[in-house]
C-alpha cells in the first residue's frame, strides 16, 4: 500500500508541477500550438501504449457521439482558455482555480446525471468559494482578470468533460476513453491551432523548451494516467482524491522554486479554504463509500485536459 501511496503522491507532484512548466512554455510558444503539439505527443504515447497492450475496441455510434462532444468541450474550449489564460495567471492562482473542479464536477452531476447534492457538499462548496474569493478576489485587489476567467471556464469544461467520460465509461474502459478522447480532441484542436498562427507567431528555437514540451506531453499527461488508473483499484478512488488536493501547494512550491513566484498570505489562507472546502464536499458516510468509488471511478481516468 505504501508503493500506491507513493505512486499517487509521484503524479500529483508532477501534476502540480504542470501549472508552472505550463506558465513557462506558454511565453516560448503560441498558447494553441502549445496545447496541440503536447496533444499530439500525449495521443502518439497513448495509442502506441494501447497497440502494444491490445486494448483497442469498437466504438459505437452513441460513444462516438460522446466522443466528438468531448473533443470539444473538454480538449478544444478547454485547453484553449486554460493556455491562454496562464498568460496572465500565475501558476498559483490558476491551480487554486482549478482545485474546486471536484465541487463543480458534483453540482453538475446532480444536474445532468441526477446525482445527489448533499448538505454536506454544499458547505464544503460554501468554504471552497470563500477561498477562491480571498485568491482571485481580496488578493487581486477584486478586480477579475481576462486570464482568471478564461481559467474558471477551463475549470468548468473540465468539469464538464468528466460528466461525459462519466456516460462513455459506462460501456467503455476509463483508459481507452482516455485514449479515444484525447485523439479525437487533438484532431479537433489542430486545425484551431493552424489557423492562429501567422508571420509574427513565436515559436521557440530552444532545446530546453521543445524538451520540456515533450517530457511533460508524455510523463505528466501520459504515464500519470496509465499509473493513476492502476492505483485507483488499489487504494480507491476516495482516498486518491485526497492526494489531488495537494496540487495547489505543489504549485507553489515549484512556482517559487522556478519562478521566484512570491507566496503571499491571502494565498495560503485561501489555498487552506479551498482544500477544506473540497475535502468536506468530497466526504461520504461509510455505508455509500464503495458506491461512491464505483460512480467515481471514471472521474479522474484523463488528466490531459489540464
Amino acid at each position: 500500500m505504501i508503493r500506491s501511496y507513493l505512486l499517487l503522491l509521484f503524479c500529483v507532484t508532477l501534476w502540480g508541477s504542470n501549472f508552472v512548466f505550463g506558465s513557462m512554455l506558454v511565453k516560448e510558444f503560441p498558447p494553441l500550438f502549445l496545447a496541440d503539439v503536447r496533444l499530439l505527443f500525449t495521443s502518439l504515447f497513448l495509442i502506441l501504449y494501447a497497440w502494444v497492450t491490445k486494448k483497442f475496441v469498437k466504438i459505437k455510434l452513441r460513444e462516438l457521439g460522446l466522443l466528438v462532444l468531448l473533443g470539444l468541450v473538454g480538449t478544444l474550449a478547454n485547453q484553449t482558455a486554460y493556455f491562454n489564460g496562464l498568460l496572465t495567471t500565475d501558476a498559483t492562482t490558476a491551480s487554486l482555480i482549478l482545485s474546486l473542479a471536484p465541487i463543480v464536477t458534483a453540482v453538475l452531476a446532480s444536474l445532468f446525471l441526477k446525482e445527489q447534492f448533499t448538505r454536506r457538499m454544499k458547505i464544503g462548496s460554501g468554504i471552497a468559494l470563500l477561498g477562491t474569493f480571498f485568491v482571485v478576489g481580496i488578493g487581486a485587489g477584486l478586480s477579475i482578470s481576462k486570464g482568471v476567467l478564461l481559467i474558471v471556464i477551463a475549470m468548468v469544461t473540465f468539469s464538464a468533460s468528466m460528466i461525459i467520460i462519466r456516460k462513455l465509461t459506462q460501456t467503455m474502459q476509463p483508459f481507452i476513453t482516455t485514449v479515444y478522447s484525447t485523439t479525437v480532441g487533438t484532431l479537433f484542436l489542430t486545425p484551431a491551432a493552424l489557423l492562429t498562427l501567422d508571420s509574427s507567431a513565436h515559436i521557440s528555437h530552444e532545446a530546453w523548451a521543445w524538451g520540456m514540451l515533450i517530457v511533460t506531453a508524455i510523463l505528466m499527461q501520459g504515464v500519470c494516467g496509465i499509473v493513476w488508473n492502476s492505483q485507483l483499484q488499489i487504494v480507491g478512488t476516495g482516498k486518491a482524491a485526497i492526494f489531488l488536493n495537494l496540487q495547489p501547494f505543489v504549485a507553489m512550491l515549484v512556482g517559487f522554486l522556478l519562478l521566484g513566484s512570491q507566496v503571499t498570505a491571502i494565498q495560503a489562507g485561501g489555498s487552506l479554504l479551498i482544500v477544506a472546502g473540497v475535502v468536506v464536499a468530497s466526504m461520504r458516510k461509510k455505508q455509500s463509500v464503495q458506491t461512491a468509488a464505483a460512480q467515481r471511478m471514471a472521474d479522474s481516468p484523463n488528466r490531459c485536459n489540464v
